[in-house]
């Protein structure tokens, strides 16, 4: 897969990703149409979709059918956009922009952001469940999924991660082993767990799922670490967002701790022994090796 088949393998997942949610989600007219209106605005104010795409690849990399893993993978990105939602608040990374358009508490004001992210977490388990009443999928799969998600998402996973770095900033003793369990579970559970779910839903045995879940793992802390580099070297303009914030907050990253040379390789060694555990599986899995370089290589 060539960087222009990649390109086109990516966009044709967002749009079948965006055009459910679109479906999905009341429209903006909906009473309370403030709330409705902020909900899709922080939905489709871009983002490259890279959870639910992780998700539908791993189904795919087992052998499943992406179709049927598609309101999963929607239903994570729900959850992404939500802890986006919450974590510009000005209690939280006091960010004014997210890709490339105002955050939601700066065009809505910060009680409808709250609510928003409350909305779009909720809207989440909401959708996993319909599916399920379906009969599209077992109800023994939905269960797997809805517990992966929502242990992934609370407070010895995402939520729990981000508490961590806000405790972090400005601290001088943090150690790379509290580093990568921070970044582990502020970004790389939902990982993790999206790569788990397209397993699961794909049928995965337990040997393939326990390899997709080193894969997880170890790209969604390359993902973090990459993610740290770009707010050093990035350029706003294609991040959406400022760049430079971690230095500027006393946020503890890989390129602080141990240089920015050294993170980058970091995070390439991450992604090669990410792919080595999966070398095993046939070329039904190259959309997810290459998405998994994809993430280290990104410019936004």
């Amino acid at each position: 897969m060539d960087k222009s088949e990649l390109a086109n393998y990516l966009a044709a997942q967002k749009s079948d990703v965006d055009r459910l949610l679109n479906s999905y989600l009341p429209g903006p007219k909906c009473d309370p149409p403030l709330l409705h209106e902020a909900m899709r605005y922080s939905l489709f104010a871009g983002g490259k979709r890279i959870r639910p795409i992780l998700c539908l690849a791993a189904c795919e990399s087992v052998g499943g059918q992406s179709a049927l893993a598609l309101p999963f993978a929607a239903a994570i990105e729900l959850i992404h956009t939500y802890s986006l939602v919450h974590d510009d608040l000005p209690a939280m990374d006091d960010d004014d922009y997210r890709r490339g358009k105002l955050t939601s508490h700066k065009m809505f004001g910060e009680s409808t952001a709250i609510l928003t992210g409350d909305a779009l977490l909720t809207a989440a388990f909401t959708m996993m469940a319909e599916k399920g009443l379906s009969g599209t999928v077992s109800p023994k799969k939905i269960l797997r999924v809805i517990l992966e998600l929502g242990s992934a998402s609370g407070s010895t996973g995402m939520v729990g991660g981000q508490l961590n770095d806000i405790e972090a900033q400005g601290q001088d003793d943090i150690s790379l082993e509290m580093l990568k369990r921070m970044h582990t579970h502020k970004t790389g559970v939902l990982i993790r767990a999206s790569v788990r779910i397209g397993g699961i839903l794909g049928g995965a045995g337990p040997k393939k799922l326990s390899r997709l879940t080193a894969f997880g793992e170890k790209i969604g802390l390359a993902f973090q670490i990459a993610d740290d580099v770009l707010d050093v070297e990035g350029e706003a303009k294609k991040l959406g967002k400022s760049v430079g914030r971690d230095e500027s907050k006393g946020r503890c990253t890989y390129p602080a701790l141990i240089g920015l040379s050294r993170a980058k390789k970091e995070a390439h060694v991450l992604v090669e022994e990410a792919l080595f555990g999966i070398k095993s599986f046939g070329p039904e899995a190259d959309p997810i090796r290459h998405v998994a370089a994809f993430l280290i290589d990104r410019e936004k």
